[in-house]
């Protein structure tokens, strides 16, 4: 029997203080990578693994994440009668169907486990995705991360995922980490999870990038978490997977990729670069432009 993922939650919430001003008037999920919106390399990531419904716990202050993904027949129709058919196409190819689309709102930020459990009437009791657009990761050869996860997942049903990546010793405190001994081909069995520990306590240097594939178990012991949650702590993730991993399988998947922290803007600014150099028509110039730069 195989398991398919056909749900995947974007927790796009956060207000992205670090680049403010930036973001005081635009969602930092839409700002481009070279001309293409963080959140529109996340949709597609998770379209080519298959995905089929989209859950986006926003929030209304952000209503322009919605615009984006929404149809818009009468700027399609300008573009056209301009003679611009192929500006006209792409917006067309970034909307997604109506009723695909859920957005809750979150204006109250508890945590991303928090953020998660808010979609659990929209998930059900299937398996689903989450997926962090911070982290971009440009594979430059086969498929995306999610499409790796979910042809693991297919084989391993009852099986949770964490896409993972070794991190140097100076940077696992900046991570949650995963302690972990079996290992099922390149990747490792999760006894538990750790937040951000400090490099002398870390119990390994697999660190958890923002892909997820969970079993629907998860929603029942995040429902308890958010029930006890004390003061402002917030609802960790992590804390709900590592209770899950108790009783179901849990992996860190060791993706091929390269991951660019855009939550920080050097990560923004060199996945820019690393992108359009990915590029045919920008590349040159380009690389010209950097050396005379960095002269």
């Amino acid at each position: 029997m195989t398991q398919k993922i056909r749900k995947i939650v974007f927790p796009v919430a956060g207000l992205a203080t670090r680049f403010l001003p930036a973001t005081k008037t635009v969602p930092k999920e839409l700002f481009p990578l070279v001309d293409k919106p963080l959140l529109q390399y996340a949709v597609e990531e998770a379209q080519e693994a298959g995905i089929e419904e989209f859950v986006f716990i926003s929030s209304h202050r952000k209503p322009e994440i919605e615009k984006h993904f929404a149809l818009m027949p009468e700027l399609e129709k300008y573009l056209k009668d301009l003679g611009k058919d192929t500006f006209a196409k792409i917006l067309h190819n970034c909307a997604l169907p109506e009723k695909s689309v859920k957005i809750i709102y979150q204006d109250d930020p508890q945590g991303l486990g928090h953020a998660v459990f808010l979609a659990r009437e929209a998930v059900g009791h299937e398996p689903f995705a989450v997926l962090l657009p911070d982290d971009a990761i440009l594979c430059r050869k086969g498929p995306g991360v999610l499409k790796q996860m979910a042809d693991f997942i297919a084989a391993e049903p009852g099986s949770s995922l964490i896409a993972a990546q070794e991190v140097t010793p100076d940077q696992v405190s900046l991570y949650g980490i995963i302690d972990g001994t079996e290992k099922k081909g390149a990747h490792l069995r999760v006894k538990s999870l750790v937040e951000k520990p400090p490099k002398e306590k870390a119990p390994s240097r697999m660190a958890i990038i923002g892909r997820y594939m969970l079993q629907p178990e998860v929603f029942g012991i995040l429902d308890t978490m958010c029930k006890n949650r004390q003061g402002k702590k917030e609802i960790q993730l992590t804390d709900a997977i590592s209770t899950l991993a108790q009783t179901k399988p849990v992996y860190g998947f060791n993706f091929a990729g390269h991951r660019f922290d855009c939550g920080q803007c050097a990560g923004f600014v060199e996945a820019n670069v690393a992108y359009a150099l990915q590029r045919p028509e920008l590349e040159k110039s380009l690389r010209e432009k950097l050396a005379h730069l960095l002269k």
